[in-house]
């Protein structure tokens, strides 16, 4: 099993994902860092969401949960820079 962490300095905040790999597949998915998101529970269900798929999925999965989800706020913070430290943490 292979640990992944990768971070990302936004405009504001920091944004932190770190996962497990076995077999080319996530788990264990974390989202943290120092960023704001409302609702705050839409952290989890992001988490939840990139959990048990194939590591090259995940960069389009982010884009489908922001997709469906207009209600989350995200001052400062984008897509990209959640896409920024993910490519990170898959590099790493």
């Amino acid at each position: 099993m292979k640990h992944h962490i990768g971070e990302h300095k936004a405009k504001k905040g920091l944004i932190r994902i770190e996962f497990d790999e076995e077999n080319g597949i996530a788990e264990h998915v974390k989202i943290t860092g120092d960023f704001f998101m409302h609702p705050e529970e839409a952290v989890h269900e992001l988490e939840k969401k990139l959990e048990g798929h194939r590591i090259e999925e995940l960069e389009h999965l982010i884009d489908e949960f922001f997709a469906m989800r207009l209600d989350v706020e995200m001052p400062y913070v984008n897509v990209e820079d959640f896409k920024i430290a993910l490519k990170k943490a898959i590099k790493g």
